[in-house]
């Protein structure tokens, strides 16, 4: 069989989107949170050497914008030096700065001595907090101190390095074993385990939740034969607040349970946190929301002008315009002076968007501001999109992995965006706020006859809301909120 085979030609018009350079540069930076900026901007601090930052006692930058065309090519002369001999100079004048070196003094690292001045980055080394010591370094300092075989020694190092950072071994100690050569015999990884499971924290080394909470049972004084038990047997029934089997199985009374149980919640379930002290991230407000009692309500502002100050290099500028430069240096030249204004130019509009969505947001939301979850209204970014003339994306952009400081906390400017319903006299209302009211009627309710989910949504629709059982079920489970059966008290 053959084939027949032909080429032709065709002309058509096509309509196509292309993102310039800057125009994905500008969207990268808009959606950095502000310590993410920041160290972008030092970043290109370091790299570029025709941006430089203003102090705080500065002059104004001086801004690239699209109008501002940079000298052509045609201006520029013959070269004095290379690029490398530029790149050099650059590279040995900002050494000197860092480290206070010059032709007539050839020490490094460090300031001349009588200059009155310390070196900041070594202040900065010297004052930042060492590494928190680990759980497993706590627990070698702790193993180290015992009088062991060598071989129960070697076994125990083995149990503590695969120890979570909770406190669990989740590893089985058969896997531990295979993993030597030869293999560990487990009466020797058992003895050790006993051994673990003896250092503080009280807990530690334990394989489950039951084991966990014996190991903390026996290191109390007295007689805790009924929390055992509970333990054991009934870890099930106290989550689901079955308290009647409980004295039924037992033979206690209900106080005696109660109080058992009370003593149990006292032992700590993941007893490996109490030493492996884990830094809460640091949340950098990208926007701070203030209340002006003399003026007209909230006032808005960017945090600490939500990025350094930047502005293009006055030398690097007198280069490009010299006539004596090279083929080769003005081509780094620009490279660096269109690299500079683009980010400039990036920073501003991120400024000038965060703010102007910030706004936005604050207005829409003074009702979260005064009265707190309850308050918040129905807030979309299509919306607010079509509001500022922008795509949505841009709002998404925006908002992402930005926090706004309000009178009311630190919240994710995300948060502000909710969707909802209507009441029955044509009110729109935030499923946020439903849920703020739901935990509203479960905390005051009769926690001896707790309200099922049907009344909860029935109390809303009387209310003017129009919420299903399953709806009031999911909001429930998202703010860990029990069934009604195991929120009764007995």
């Amino acid at each position: 069989m053959s084939h027949l085979m032909s080429q032709t030609l065709s002309l058509g018009l096509r309509q196509e989107q292309r993102l310039t350079p800057q125009l994905i540069q500008s969207m990268n930076i808009l959606q950095l949170p502000l310590l993410a900026l920041e160290a972008k901007v030092r970043e290109e601090l370091e790299r570029n050497p025709a941006l430089e930052e203003i102090e705080p006692e500065g002059a104004e930058p001086v801004e690239a914008s699209e109008g501002d065309d940079l000298p052509s090519a045609a201006d520029l002369g013959a070269a004095a030096e290379t690029l490398h001999e530029a790149e050099g100079f650059s590279r040995l004048e900002r050494l000197s700065r860092e480290y206070g070196f010059d032709d007539s003094d050839q020490s490094f690292g460090r300031s001349r001595a009588g200059d009155g001045e310390r070196d900041a980055k070594m202040d900065a080394m010297a004052n930042t907090a060492s590494r928190p010591e680990s759980l497993n370094e706590f627990l070698l300092r702790q193993w180290s101190l015992l009088e062991l075989d060598p071989a129960v020694r070697a076994a125990g190092e083995l149990i503590i390095n695969h120890i979570e950072e909770d406190g669990y071994l989740r590893t089985p100690l058969e896997e531990i074993s295979q993993q030597q050569h030869p293999p560990v015999p487990m009466e020797r990884l058992l003895e050790a385990l006993s051994w673990v499971q003896t250092l503080d924290p009280a807990g530690v080394g334990a394989r489950d939740l039951r084991e966990c909470l014996l190991i903390q049972l026996d290191e109390l004084e007295g007689d805790h034969e009924l929390e055992r038990t509970l333990v054991k047997h009934h870890l099930t029934d106290i989550e689901k607040n079955r308290y009647p089997a409980i004295c039924k199985a037992t033979g206690r009374t209900m106080e005696q349970v109660k109080e058992a149980v009370q003593a149990l919640r006292r032992l700590h379930p993941r007893p490996g946190s109490l030493v492996a002290n884990r830094e809460v991230p640091r949340v950098a407000p990208d926007v701070i929301v203030e209340y002006d009692r003399e003026g007209e309500g909230y006032t808005v502002r960017l945090a600490r002008g939500n990025s350094p100050r930047l502005r293009i290099s006055e030398t690097y500028q007198r280069m490009l315009k010299d006539q004596r430069q090279d083929k080769e240096a003005r081509e780094f030249i620009r490279r660096n002076l269109e690299s500079a204004g683009a980010l400039i130019d990036a920073i501003a509009y991120r400024r000038n968007r965060l703010l102007e969505v910030a706004r936005e947001v604050v207005e829409r939301q003074k009702g979260f501001l005064e009265n707190g979850p309850a308050g918040l209204q129905v807030l979309r970014m299509s919306e607010l999109a079509e509001r500022l003339g922008c795509d949505p994306s841009t709002i998404s952009r925006t908002v992402a992995d930005k926090y706004i400081q309000t009178p009311r906390g630190i919240f994710p400017l995300r948060s502000f965006f909710t969707g909802g319903t209507e009441t029955s006299d044509g009110r729109s209302t935030s499923w946020d706020s439903v849920k703020a009211r739901v935990k509203e009627i479960v905390d005051a309710e009769d926690k001896s006859d707790p309200l099922s989910d049907d009344v909860i949504a029935a109390r809303l629709q009387a209310e003017g809301l129009d919420v299903s059982r399953r709806t009031i079920a999911k909001y429930r489970q998202q703010m860990h909120i029990p069934p009604a059966r195991q929120r009764r008290a007995f």
